[in-house]
């Protein structure tokens, strides 16, 4: 198993050590993790910054890489929080720094955090998802420095009454340019496995998304629980890997040092 999204006490939203984190994988069994802890710039507009020192980061990796080298393959990566404003930033963060793998995500739109503020619940929903998925489209088209987009919908967990999501349908261009974008430029998506608990009833992205983005030749992809405490890593990995096959994916994708390595599905 291969859980390529996990956070330890690097990621501000998280308590557990990288120690705790690691043999908890163990415990579970994991092949290969990647810890992903979070670099949000300019959250919500008020100068406060979710980072980490990447040089404490780094030999905290390597120390556990080598402690564990025997029991547990551990890579090193990130969640870099996007916004249209942070492009450069963000890539020089990335270009110095020696990172397995890379998520891109948005977790806020124009310096508003979409959790904090939860807009989806403040404006009619289509405008909320068509606002929210336009604005992951530009972020992706002026920066290329990541390997997969993390929790494509993710902005579903933000609605008060999840009744108001709309059907799929109504938004499926907005989505759909948005794949396309991805796969022209030979990136990646995520199954991200805590939509369960969430409670959304299904995986970020949802089937919809994931049978859309493998319709229109999409391959790349990765598989990650998002655990923020031991208990949730590997979080419904096998029903994920299930569900792929299902679909007809052949393989999901590991990274180290930024290169991607496909893994058949059993």
């Amino acid at each position: 198993m291969y859980d390529f999204h996990i956070h330890s006490d690097f990621s501000m939203d998280c308590k557990y050590l990288v120690e705790e984190m690691v043999q908890g994988a163990i415990a579970k069994g994991m092949k290969s993790i990647c810890f992903t802890d979070h670099i949000d710039y300019d959250l919500s507009g008020d100068g406060i910054n979710f980072e980490f020192r990447p040089a404490d980061y780094f030999k905290k990796m390597r120390q556990v890489k080598y402690r564990y080298m025997d029991q547990v393959e551990i890579l090193a990566g990130v969640e870099i929080g996007m916004q249209l404003h942070l492009s450069d930033r963000c890539d020089e963060f990335i270009a110095n720094n020696p990172f397995d793998f890379v998520i891109m995500a948005v977790h806020s739109i124009d310096k508003k955090s979409i959790h904090t503020s939860r807009f989806p619940n403040h404006m009619p929903p289509m405008e909320a998802l068509s606002m929210y998925y336009d604005y992951l489209y530009r972020c992706i088209d002026i920066f290329d420095n990541y390997d997969v987009i993390g929790h494509i919908d993710c902005i579903d967990r933000y609605f008060d009454d999840r009744s108001m999501i709309p059907d799929f349908e109504e938004y499926l261009p907005h989505i759909e340019k948005v794949l396309k974008l991805i796969i022209e430029r030979d990136k990646g998506i995520e199954v991200n496995t805590s939509g369960m608990r969430y409670e959304l009833g299904y995986y970020n992205p949802k089937i919809e998304i994931l049978r859309l983005y493998r319709d229109l030749g999409g391959e790349i992809i990765t598989i990650g629980s998002d655990a923020h405490s031991p208990e949730f890593i590997g979080y419904h990995y096998r029903e994920a890997e299930k569900l792929l096959r299902e679909l007809g994916f052949k393989y999901i994708y590991i990274y180290r040092d930024r290169k991607k390595i496909p893994i058949q599905i059993g």
